[in-house]
C-alpha cells in the first residue's frame, strides 16, 4: 500500500502546484467561464484545470514506472502497440488539448465526441479491454476483444462526469471519493489473488485520486479555476479505465477458487465484479440517462444544457451550494463505500444491512427536508405546526372582540397620567394608544368613525380621560 499512497501524493502535489500557474495562464489567453443564466457563479473564471491535472497524471504515472513492483505489473504489448502508461498519457493528453481548444474557443459535440472515440481507441491500441462480464446465475459473459465495448464505456464515462461538473467542487470530489473506493478494492484483490498485473487498477485509481485531490482546494466553493471540458474528459477517461484494466488482467475463475478457500476475495464473486463498477459510476451515469431521457423526452437535444440535474435539484429544495455538493459527496461515499465495505469486510450481514439502512435512512433526512418529521424553517428554527400555542411575538390580526372600548382603559392593562394634552387625543402615558392597540398581545385594531348626531355634522365630544389611581396622587 505504500507505492500507491506514494504515487496519490505524487500525483495530489504535483497537481496542487500547477494548478495557479494554469489559472495565470488560463487568464492571459482569456479562456475563462463567463456566468450564464443557468450557472451558478457570478464573475468570470478561468478555465483549463485539466492540464493541471495532466501534469499530475504524468509525474505519477512515470514514479509508478520506476518502482520494480509496480513496473512488472504493466502487461507488455505487442510490437508496435503502446504500453499501459504510454497509451494512457497518449489518450488523456489528446482529450487535454481537445479540451483546450474547447474551453478556449468552443467546439461542437460532434467533434468532442470524435475526440473521445479516439481516445478509447488509443486505450483499446494499447491493450485494454473486456474480455467477460459477470452474469449471475450463469457464471460469467464472454465477450471478444472488440473495439465497441471498451469505446462505449470511456465514451459514455466521459459524458457522465461531463454531466456531473456543474458546481464547484462537485466533479472532482465525487469522482475522487469513487477512485478511493476502488483503490481500496483493487488493492484488497491484488493481496487475494497474488497478481501483479492488478497493481494497474490500483495503480490508475491512486493517480485518479491524487489529481481530484490536489485540484479540489482550487476548485471547492467559491472555486478560483475550473476544470473545463479539459478536466471532466480526463476524469472520464481515468475513471473508466480502472474496472476495464481490472477485467482485462482478471481471471474470473481465480475469484470462485480463492472464494472457496480460507482466504476468500469476497463474499459474492459472482455479482460484486459488476456492481463495484455500478457503484463508483452511479452518480454520473444517473445524472447522465436522467438527463438523456428528460430532454428527449422534450424534443431537446441529450446534449443541450438545462437546470433539472442532480445538484439543481438539491438547490430546488433549498440547500445552499455548499451543502448540495457534500450531499452528493456522501450520497457517492454511501454507494462506493458500501458495496467495496461488502466484499473486504467480515462483519455479519444482519449488522452490514442495519448500517446501511441506517446510512441511508440518515441521508435521505439531510437531502429532503419534507421528509423530516420536524420540518425546519429557513432560518434553522423549527417549524410550528397549524393551530398550535402563539408565541409572544407572532402578530394577531385584530378582530371587534379583541378590539379595545374606544375611550376607555385596555382590559388588564393599569392606566396612566395624561401629560400636554395627550388624553385629548385618546393617547396615555404609558405608550399604549386608546384608538385601540392591545397592549397585552401587540394587535392593532382600527378605531371606528367618530359618531355623528342624528341630523347634524357635530362630531362627538371627545372622550374624558381615565381618572389616574389613587396611590397616584401626591401626598
Amino acid at each position: 500500500m505504500r507505492e500507491y499512497l506514494f504515487i496519490l501524493i505524487i500525483a495530489a502535489v504535483v497537481t496542487y502546484l500547477l494548478t495557479p500557474l494554469v489559472r495565470q495562464g488560463a487568464i492571459t489567453i482569456n479562456a475563462q467561464h463567463a456566468p450564464r443564466e443557468r450557472d451558478v457563479h457570478t464573475k468570470p473564471t478561468p478555465l483549463l484545470g485539466g492540464v493541471a491535472m495532466y501534469g499530475g497524471l504524468v509525474a505519477a504515472l512515470l514514479v509508478a514506472d520506476r518502482f520494480s513492483y509496480l513496473a512488472q505489473a504493466f502487461p507488455a504489448t505487442p510490437h508496435g502497440h503502446p504500453g499501459t502508461i504510454e497509451g494512457l498519457l497518449l489518450a488523456g493528453g489528446l482529450l487535454v488539448v481537445v479540451g483546450i481548444v474547447d474551453d478556449r474557443w468552443g467546439l461542437g459535440a460532434i467533434s468532442k465526441l470524435a475526440a473521445q472515440i479516439a481516445a478509447g481507441g488509443i486505450v483499446v491500441w494499447s491493450g485494454a479491454y473486456v474480455p467477460w462480464i459477470p452474469w449471475p446465475g450463469s457464471g460469467t459473459a464472454l465477450l471478444e476483444p472488440n473495439l465497441s465495448y471498451v469505446v462505449t464505456i470511456i465514451v459514455a464515462t466521459i459524458n457522465a462526469v461531463n454531466f456531473i461538473d456543474g458546481l464547484d467542487g462537485l466533479a472532482a470530489g465525487v469522482v475522487g471519493i469513487s477512485a478511493l473506493a476502488y483503490l481500496v478494492y483493487s488493492y484488497e484483490l491484488t493481496n487475494s489473488v497474488h497478481i501483479q498485473s492488478q497493481s494497474v487498477p490500483a495503480v490508475a485509481s491512486a493517480v485518479l485520486a491524487g489529481i481530484c485531490i490536489g485540484f479540489l482546494p482550487h476548485n471547492f466553493n467559491p472555486a478560483r479555476i475550473f476544470m473545463g471540458d479539459t478536466g471532466s474528459m480526463l476524469l472520464g477517461l481515468l475513471l473508466a479505465y480502472g474496472p476495464i484494466s481490472s477485467a482485462a488482467s482478471l481471471d474470473y475463475n481465480l475469484l470462485i477458487t480463492h472464494s472457496q478457500g480460507a482466504h476468500p476475495v469476497n463474499r459474492f464473486p459472482t455479482i460484486l465484479p459488476l456492481l463495484i463498477p455500478i457503484a463508483i459510476w452511479l452518480i454520473p451515469y444517473t445524472d447522465m440517462l436522467l438527463a438523456v431521457v428528460r430532454r428527449t423526452m422534450k424534443g431537446m437535444s441529450p446534449f443541450d444544457a438545462d437546470r433539472q440535474h442532480l445538484h439543481h435539484r438539491l438547490q430546488n429544495m433549498g440547500h445552499s451550494h455548499r451543502q448540495t455538493v457534500l450531499l452528493m459527496y456522501l450520497w457517492a461515499a454511501l454507494f462506493a463505500g458500501l458495496v467495496v465495505g461488502l466484499s473486504v469486510l467480515r462483519i455479519s450481514l444482519v449488522w452490514f444491512a442495519v448500517i446501511t439502512l441506517g446510512a441511508i435512512g440518515a441521508l435521505l433526512l439531510a437531502t429532503a427536508p419534507k421528509l423530516r418529521p420536524w420540518r425546519s424553517t429557513g432560518g434553522g428554527k423549527r417549524e410550528r405546526p397549524r393551530g398550535g400555542r402563539l408565541r409572544s411575538d407572532d402578530s394577531l390580526s385584530a378582530t371587534p372582540d379583541l378590539a379595545a372600548p374606544v375611550g376607555g382603559p385596555v382590559p388588564g392593562v393599569l392606566p396612566g397620567p395624561s401629560y400636554n394634552g395627550a388624553a385629548a387625543n385618546g393617547t396615555s402615558s404609558n405608550g399604549a394608544a386608546a384608538n385601540g392597540t392591545a397592549a397585552n398581545n401587540g394587535a392593532r385594531a382600527k378605531r371606528p368613525p367618530p359618531n355623528h348626531r342624528a341630523g347634524g355634522t357635530e362630531p362627538a365630544p371627545p372622550p374624558a380621560p381615565p381618572p389616574a389611581p389613587p396611590w397616584s396622587r401626591r401626598g
